[in-house]
């Protein structure tokens, strides 16, 4: 697939996106559609040979950096990046993150460790570089938490805590963003179950992940990457200029069933 990157009519065109965690699953859903929509898509990740094959995949509308985003230092060599080859930031999506299963009772203080600092102090360190680039010409930050932010799952304690960390982060962003009138908007995205790598490794051998998407039935919870994405286009284009500060679930409806 060839992104064309001199689509005036896009609904992004001519801005500057940088989507962390952009190799794979929803961050190159996302990556591929910004671009398809008239983006320059900055994509940051661990994942050096599969960023720069997506890159590569995409054209002149994506380059790839290596980035660690739990890491300060890496952060302030993609701002650098930023400015030196574009002079501004229009987009981010703080999409990198990891899983990992276990409840209040097994998981370690290392583990508790090991996921705040992948899914919550990179959106923390994101939003904060990313607001100093921004501010001048402002923005969209868009933050990848998770339904198990707002409900209760027993079985992903420090996943959920992570995630209920970067929803609050981002109404605080939010907030302040719009009280020093710097016109970037904040808000966070709440996935309940995207086929993803990552979440095909927590499906028991032998289960066909595909079986457990909305395709194959509409009760099931399961959506793919690029449902996430379109939500993520929406949020980062002019359409959506008046919301900020929301949280908008992708769940299927699971949070309104009863039984």
């Amino acid at each position: 697939m060839t992104n064309n990157h001199n689509n005036t009519n896009g609904r992004v065109h001519g801005k500057v996106a940088l989507v962390t965690g952009g190799a794979k699953g929803i961050g190159r859903a996302s990556a591929r559609l910004l671009a398809a929509q008239g983006a320059h898509v900055l994509i940051s990740d661990l994942d050096v040979a599969a960023g720069e094959a997506l890159a590569a995949e995409i054209g002149p509308a994506a380059t790839f950096i290596r980035h660690d985003a739990s890491s300060e230092s890496d952060w302030r060599d993609v701002m650098v990046h930023l400015r030196e080859h574009h002079g501004r930031l229009d987009i981010l999506l703080n999409n990198a993150g990891i899983l990992l299963h276990a409840n209040i009772e097994d998981a370690t203080l290392q583990d508790w460790h090991k996921v705040m600092r992948v899914n919550a102090d990179s959106v923390f360190i994101g939003c904060r570089e990313g607001i100093a680039l921004m501010k001048q010409t402002g923005g969209s930050i868009i933050n990848l938490s998770s339904i198990a932010a707002l409900a209760g799952r027993d079985d992903y304690v420090a996943y959920s805590a992570s995630k209920g960390a970067v929803a609050a982060l981002s109404r605080s962003v939010a907030a302040l963003c719009r009280r020093r009138k710097y016109r970037i908007r904040c808000n966070t995205l709440h996935p309940d179950g995207v086929l993803t790598d990552m979440t095909r490794g927590s499906f028991p051998q032998g289960l066909d992940p595909t079986r457990m998407t909305i395709d194959s039935d509409p009760m099931n919870r399961m959506c793919l990457p690029e449902d996430v994405a379109a939500s993520v286009l929406f949020l980062a284009s002019d359409e959506s200029r008046a919301i900020n500060g929301v949280e908008l679930r992708i769940d299927s409806g699971q949070m309104i069933m009863s039984i």
